[in-house]
């Protein structure tokens, strides 16, 4: 019997969006090219502004139960995705816009981080016998743990122009990421040592 599970959050991604879907690097920085969703606008008339980053932590594995029984590293099956066609920016001006890509980056940094979050807990609570859907409430915990971080920092930095605050907070999001380097997606994490009696 194949087991399969697939979690997606914020969900859109079919064929023909694949190519507008690129996975977190620590060298890619996004671009206003990169919020290519047809809400995307740039207009003087516009007396407001927002942003949808279009990035999402995706979860997906395929395996037998009994690959399952004996899998502890899920590093692989959890990756950080950005999506261009979903990714959202609308201003009056381009400062303004160039501004909130900074706070996009923020946010893809940050589910990154989360991300990382979710594969070391998996890792750290797997254990032989457990559920299939043991990562369930892990996920979601870790989602709403974003999502609060993720508007706290928002709505400090008034949508990323208060940008010296957002510069701030978006080194201690690098940081945090860098603290959790075996947990990146492809990266194996240590073995724990066992304690000698």
């Amino acid at each position: 019997m194949k087991l399969m599970l697939s979690l997606i959050l914020v969900s859109g991604t079919s064929m023909g969006l694949c190519q507008s879907v690129f996975e977190w690097t620590p060298q890619y920085e996004l671009q206003l090219a990169d919020f290519q969703s047809p809400q995307t606008e740039i207009n003087p008339e516009l007396t407001s502004c927002s942003i949808f980053s279009g990035a999402n932590m995706d979860f997906s594995f395929q395996m037998s139960n009994y690959e399952f029984m004996f899998t502890k590293n899920f590093n692989s099956k959890v990756s950080t995705t950005f999506n261009k066609n979903a990714a959202t920016i609308t201003a009056p001006d381009l400062a303004t816009a160039e501004q909130l890509v900074k706070f996009g980056q923020y946010s893809f940094d940050l589910t990154e981080l989360y991300s990382r979050k979710f594969r070391k807990e998996m890792y750290e609570l797997k254990g032989t016998f457990s559920n299939a859907s043991f990562f369930q409430p892990i996920f979601n915990r870790l989602q709403e743990e974003m999502n609060a971080e993720s508007a706290r920092v928002l709505k400090a930095t008034d949508l990323g122009r208060n940008e010296a605050l957002l510069k701030q907070e978006h080194e201690q999001v690098i940081l945090a990421i860098e603290a959790l380097a075996d947990f990146c997606r492809e990266c194996k994490p240590p073995k724990r040592k066992k304690k000698k009696n």
